[in-house]
């Protein structure tokens, strides 16, 4: 692993679990730099830090452009990223200049799974809005239609990419006594038989299900995909819930939607931009529940995550293999 006898240079561009410091803090070869803080880089320490490293461990916060690769230098073999997604990297100059990335996926699948159906679920029964009710004086007698939602019992689901993630919502929300499974995608995926997974084009599942649930990833195909022509074929009863990148959804129609009574409700994990801004349209709405981003914020999740990202970037290093490499 050494470069000509001299310790090679590695940046961590933000604060990460102890887990995964301790690993690379611990490998003899490495200078470690680490930008010391839970809040970004700014893009002009991160143009200063990375120069001449070896290795650069990113998070998804960090836009790795060609401008940041051009100031890392020829030096540079490896990044990794403690994330799933890789929609902040740029893939096509990662990939010419000969880098091996490597990212986190399937350490992180139950954490988002849960917390996407914790999501759905306070989302469709107005767990948000009981709270405040209770908080703010609005609970008095019983009444019959107060604060009603919407059950999974007996319902339809569409799940919008039956990838890694949504497999696993569709197992976690199956023994709600969900009716009917619906999934659209660029193919049929034989796993989906575990969960009778019905595969249907794209306009079939918005107009049948009272779900929706978007965990497909971000690409040049699925930005803005959820928009105004997906939202009038939906149900006025539809709840929607999205946990993938918030990219995935316009979020000027989701307001119009959500304020017209065009869908009943909906819950994101993710937003354009994040965090959003306190002033936001959508924040104002009391059928729309958002949370920041915290789909894979459990513990054990993030520490797992960040060991991974350290034995990406040592494997990468070293020019061995690494656990979770992503082919370019």
């Amino acid at each position: 692993m050494k470069a000509a006898g001299k310790l090679m240079k590695v940046f961590v561009t933000r604060r990460i679990p102890q887990e995964g410091m301790k690993i690379l803090s611990s490998a003899a070869d490495c200078e470690v730099s680490l930008w010391d803080s839970d809040e970004p880089v700014p893009k002009a320490e991160l143009l200063k830090s990375v120069q001449g490293a070896h290795g650069l461990l990113c998070l998804l916060t960090d836009k790795i452009d060609a401008e940041v690769l051009d100031a890392a230098g020829p030096n540079l073999k490896v990044i990794s990223t403690l994330s799933v997604g890789f929609d902040h990297l740029a893939l096509d100059e990662i990939k010419k200049r000969g880098i091996r990335l490597g990212y986190t996926p399937d350490v992180l699948t139950d954490a988002t799974a849960e917390l996407t159906v914790a999501l759905l679920l306070a989302t469709a029964r107005r767990l948000p809005e009981g709270v405040e009710e209770v908080k703010n004086g609005g609970w008095s007698a019983w009444k019959p239609l107060w604060l009603c939602g919407y059950g999974l019992s007996g319902s339809t689901v569409g799940v919008i990419g039956l990838g890694r993630i949504g497999m696993a919502i569709a197992q976690r929300l199956m023994p709600f006594g969900v009716k009917r499974l619906l999934y659209s995608g660029r193919t049929a995926k034989p796993h989906a038989a575990e969960v009778n997974g019905e595969f249907v084009p794209i306009d079939t599942l918005v107009s049948e299900s009272d779900f929706i649930v978007v965990s497909c990833s971000l690409t040049p195909e699925t930005q803005g995909l959820c928009n105004k022509a997906m939202f009038s074929k939906m149900k006025n009863t539809a709840v929607f819930i999205n946990s993938s990148r918030g990219a995935v959804v316009n979020q000027e129609d989701l307001y119009e939607a959500l304020s017209s009574g065009q869908i009943a409700a909906a819950g994101l994990d993710v937003t354009t931009p994040e965090p959003l801004p306190t002033n936001h349209p959508l924040l104002k709405l009391k059928n729309c529940v958002v949370l920041p981003h915290i789909g894979s914020a459990t513990y054990s999740t993030r520490g797992v995550m960040s060991v991974l990202a350290a034995q990406n970037l040592l494997g990468g290093l070293q020019g061995t293999d690494m656990p979770s490499e992503l082919s370019l």
